[in-house]
């Protein structure tokens, strides 16, 4: 059974949370955390949640930004180190380290960070389509495949953004997710469009992730990403990860895996030749299973 909260962190910041069992249900669970992307919520994961073997204790947040959590609005309160800090503290209120962090999109990007900065935070590392910000910096800066499949991050920094995302009943975010998808239920419809349309800020909160980040494809000679640095200290993953990926991702494309050894010394790699970059909707069980194993 899910539970609903609000955590409010010790830094002023609320998260609205889903719960399974309950935080602090079980002190002998192990504990998992997850983290969604964009444009989703912490409800993408509630499939998943109700697969794994009743002692594991979940936990799931709403980022900053999304429906029901501090939803700030200036762009700069969105920059890494402030989303960082936010599971920083919620991870820490639960009770450090947790046994696995799960982390898909957007929520990736903030497990990387934390992950290479805060260790002691985590026990192991399970990232699903989300790339590491040293293989992403490369793959945007050199490579014209990937520069092309991330030229929607340049539309989403737009100031008008959120009212071409909302036009025509949110047509561009739908098609997303392909055509017609089965998983994408009714009620799966009525979640999303309720976490799109959210008195806190609709879109706003979600795409200031994108404005306050220089990993975006560059628009021309002088911009931010050809003199961006991320020194090898700074990115390197010291903990035990495993990486998810569904290999029909339109928008990650398979070359951001190339190399990713350098800097997650402690790497097993599954690819999953039938997923895309929804796998978490579309293969729930193969999510369950590979949380399960890394947890034994």
């Amino acid at each position: 059974m899910i539970r609903c909260f609000d955590q409010v962190l010790p830094h002023g910041v609320t998260l609205a949370c889903r719960a399974r069992p309950g935080l602090g249900a079980d002190t002998e669970a192990l504990r998992v955390l997850l983290l969604h992307g964009f444009p989703e919520a912490a409800f993408v994961w509630d499939e998943v949640m109700g697969l794994l073997p009743p002692p594991v204790s979940c936990l799931a947040p709403n980022l900053r930004g999304y429906i029901g959590s501090s939803s700030p609005h200036e762009v700069a309160a969105y920059r890494a180190r402030h989303l960082v800090a936010d599971i920083e503290a919620l991870i820490e209120d639960w009770g450090a380290p947790v046994d696995l962090l799960v982390a898909h999109d957007w929520g990736g990007a903030l497990a990387w960070n934390l992950a290479a900065q805060r260790p002691d935070l985590l026990k192991r590392l399970l990232i699903i389509n989300s790339p590491h910000p040293a293989t992403f910096l490369r793959e945007l800066r050199h490579n014209p495949a990937q520069q092309a499949a991330s030229a929607y991050m340049n539309f989403l920094c737009r100031a008008d953004a959120a009212a071409l995302l909302a036009e025509n009943g949110h047509a561009r975010l739908w098609r997303l997710f392909g055509a017609a998808p089965p998983w994408l239920t009714p009620e799966l419809r009525a979640r999303y469009h309720a976490a799109w349309t959210h008195a806190e800020g609709g879109l706003e909160g979600a795409l200031n992730y994108y404005r306050a980040s220089p990993l975006r494809p560059p628009l021309g000679p002088g911009d931010l990403l050809h003199s961006l640095d991320l020194p090898d200290a700074a990115v390197t993953v010291n903990r035990p990860t495993a990486v998810l990926w569904g290999e029909l991702d339109v928008a990650l494309l398979p070359g951001l895996l190339d190399g990713l050894q350098r800097w997650v010394p402690e790497m097993t790699l599954q690819r999953v030749p039938q997923a895309s970059h929804w796998i978490v909707h579309e293969q729930p069980q193969t999510v369950a299973d590979t949380i399960t194993r890394l947890l034994r």
